[in-house]
């Protein structure tokens, strides 16, 4: 019996290495213009704030999430120009965050590179990161849709309730999975979502192509942070621009450990007790972490999770018109849950 022909529309991950190639190379001129904006709007008769600000912009970021603002604004025809603002707004509030996270997680590493506290100190970056969420705030007022600062604005305060979720379940080793899939939807795809979203607004699409590319964003989003939390088990620090075990020494619970910890017998779960208490984190600890995290299977699970989430972002794709664009951003899909292969 022969098999039935695919479905119209559906958006299927590529079968050859994926790469973020087709999406830089769709979206290379509306960059230009959103780096631009970004040089501009960081700039202030405060020395310290383009130093350290320019520090973590210029820090070898993919700029993944405004390139999926023009990517979106790409797929459906858009021709203006209020998405490269709005794009820059983006990348502002997402590099806000990343200052306020090393504060809080006391991280080392961003990208390879020392972070802004180690180098500057945490009072200066956390008041560099207010600094830029405002300029963010600034660029969404001048765009004069009160829509897309509700999209926007939203998303702000929706991270800012991941990160304290987040905190509040550090060291909780018993912390549930569907309570860590919260968080990470909050703090990661919440900023995923309301990217690809805005290029609806300006596009002026129907709610039902918004909701699209809101839902595309979202699960990868969600897709994404689901591989990282993998890889920073299975992974090195020049791979992934910070050290290996990161999560692991700072007491997180993510999903592989949930797994770990859920599955494990009696010693496996006093191990990971202390472990994500701080009592017992050191290089042997991470050994027998991993080495758990493989018999379990915590780490392929968290995977599987992570290519479950993917599909549901290439079917939401399945609602914009075949393109070269679309197919940029499905290409995006693949790469980011191929990261970790």
């Amino acid at each position: 019996m022969s098999a039935s022909p695919p479905a119209p529309n559906v958006v299927p991950l590529k079968a050859s290495r994926p790469s973020l190639q087709p999406l830089m190379a769709l979206v290379a001129p509306g960059l230009l213009a959103v780096n631009q904006v970004i040089l501009d709007r960081m700039q202030s008769e405060v020395t310290l704030i383009p130093e350290l600000a320019g520090h973590l912009i210029a820090g070898g970021g993919k700029r993944l999430r405004p390139m999926l603002t023009l990517g979106s604004a790409a797929a459906l025809g858009y021709a203006g120009d209020r998405h490269y603002r709005l794009a820059a707004a983006v990348e502002f509030i997402h590099t806000a965050t990343l200052l306020h996270d090393d504060v809080v997680d006391g991280s080392d590493l961003r990208r390879g590179r020392a972070t802004a506290n180690v180098i500057w100190g945490n009072e200066a970056s956390v008041l560099v990161g207010d600094f830029l969420f405002a300029r963010a705030f600034e660029l969404m007022v001048e765009d004069g849709s009160l829509k897309v600062l509700r999209i926007l604005s939203r998303a702000s305060a929706v991270i800012a309730e991941g990160e304290v979720a987040q905190l509040s379940a550090q060291r909780r080793v018993e912390t549930s999975e569907d309570r860590y899939l919260a968080i990470i939807t909050a703090k990661t795809a919440e900023l995923f979502a309301a990217a690809c979203q805005i290029a609806a607004v300006v596009a002026e699409q129907p709610q039902g192509i918004e909701d699209a590319l809101a839902a595309y964003g979202r699960n990868l989003g969600i897709a994404f942070q689901l591989v990282d939390d993998a890889i920073d088990y299975v992974s090195d620090s020049a791979t992934m621009g910070k050290d290996a075990g990161d999560d692991f020494r700072d007491g997180k619970v993510t999903l592989p450990v949930i797994l770990a910890h859920a599955r494990g017998d009696a010693e496996a779960r006093r191990f990971w007790k202390r472990a994500i208490e701080g009592r017992a984190n050191g290089p042997d600890e991470l050994a027998r972490a991993i080495r758990y995290l493989h018999e379990t299977g915590a780490v392929a699970d968290t995977l599987a999770r992570a290519r479950l989430y993917g599909s549901r972002a290439l079917d939401a794709l399945g609602l914009l018109p075949p393109s070269a664009a679309r197919d940029a951003l499905a290409e995006t899909v693949a790469f980011a849950i191929e990261r970790a292969y």
